[in-house]
């Protein structure tokens, strides 16, 4: 980790003030780069903590707001989500420069190969399932009674992010990809009634972005809740089951060619079996609209790091890898459509 230019000594007195028990800030640490919005560990005399704050420079208008953040993790303090403690959102840019949040430290497992290779079998399937559980406890808190009701505009999900990718993948459209052209008509032809259903949805469910116990398969907190909105809950779940279709190389690391059935890992339909048992709900009708629906957002988001780095302002390395992946993930879509 990269020791920060915060100014630990007016940080440190600052959050004496404002967090319960914090004493004698000693260091902050930067996590390694890859997250958009910076995060350092703090420790103190009386723990560790972590903080997470905007970028530097000008920043688009609803991009990485930290206080919507800090806002989902408070709410969901009582709930049966796994989430850090929230500790205090300071809104005065003047004291390190932007908007940030504290929140406690938890200490756990990481892990970023789907496959689990660490693990044994039963393992795995313990992780898989504990993955299920805590995404229909997500789907299912109370909206209202945590508070979030304005937390997202409610209904018409998939027709307004539907519209919403169409726009961004023409703003950032470098070549013709037919399967691309197809999606964008086909997907506002053939969308499911969604039945209004609307859940607190997370945007970016996946295995790296969960805190696992040290020495068990239980999820201590699930992070990165910057993609999080009012949304349908098969966005979600279709967004995590696309790693069961896709291959190892892939930038979702995914395990479509891997025998699962070894290793313990359950298939696509065990899974959202599981899921759907948690949540007490039948099956899920028209599951390949949602995936194609995945597939496709994936693929527009991809095509936007293209364009950036095309036009010198990539945020990855592997920003030109990445875009090569956008005719791929919507020749995926299109087979689903077959």
């Amino acid at each position: 980790m990269d020791h920060s230019p915060l100014d630990i000594r007016l940080l440190g007195r600052y959050l004496e003030s404002q967090v319960n028990g914090f004493k004698a800030l000693k260091v902050a640490e930067k996590f390694p780069d890859g997250q958009s919005n910076p995060t350092y560990l703090l420790t103190a005399e009386s723990g560790q903590y972590v903080l997470r704050r905007q970028p530097a420079g000008e920043l688009l208008k609803s991009a990485h707001a930290v206080d919507r953040e800090f806002r989902v993790i408070k709410a969901l303090q009582q709930s049966d989500v796994p989430v850090p403690v929230a500790l205090h959102l300071c809104e005065d840019r003047e004291l390190i420069g932007s908007l940030f949040y504290i929140m406690s430290y938890e200490q756990g497992r990481t892990f970023w190969d789907p496959t689990l290779p660490e693990l044994d079998a039963a393992q795995r399937s313990a992780i898989y399932d504990e993955m299920s559980r805590v995404l229909a406890a997500l789907h299912d808190v109370d909206i209202e009674s945590a508070g979030l009701q304005d937390y997202g505009r409610p209904g018409n999900y998939f027709e307004r992010q539907i519209s919403r990718w169409s726009k961004q993948y023409r703003a950032s459209e470098t070549e013709t990809i037919p399967a691309m052209d197809h999606l964008i008509e086909w997907l506002p032809a053939n969308m499911p009634d969604d039945g209004g259903e609307v859940s607190l949805i997370h945007g970016d469910f996946r295995m790296d972005n969960m805190i696992f116990h040290p020495t068990s398969t239980k999820i201590i907190a699930l992070l990165d809740w910057e993609l999080s909105t009012l949304g349908h809950p098969y966005a979600d779940l279709a967004y995590q089951c696309m790693q069961w279709r896709m291959g190892r190389n892939d930038v979702i690391s995914g395990f479509g060619e891997v025998d699962r059935k070894a290793l313990g890992i359950p298939d696509e339909s065990e899974y959202i079996a599981q899921y759907c048992q948690s949540r007490n709900i039948g099956s899920i009708p028209n599951w390949n609209f949602y995936l194609i629906f995945g597939f496709f957002r994936f693929a527009a988001i991809l095509q936007g790091v293209l364009k950036r780095a095309i036009e010198g302002n990539a945020s990855s390395g592997k920003a030109f890898e990445y875009g090569a992946l956008t005719p791929k993930l919507a020749n995926m879509a299109v087979q689903l459509i077959d």
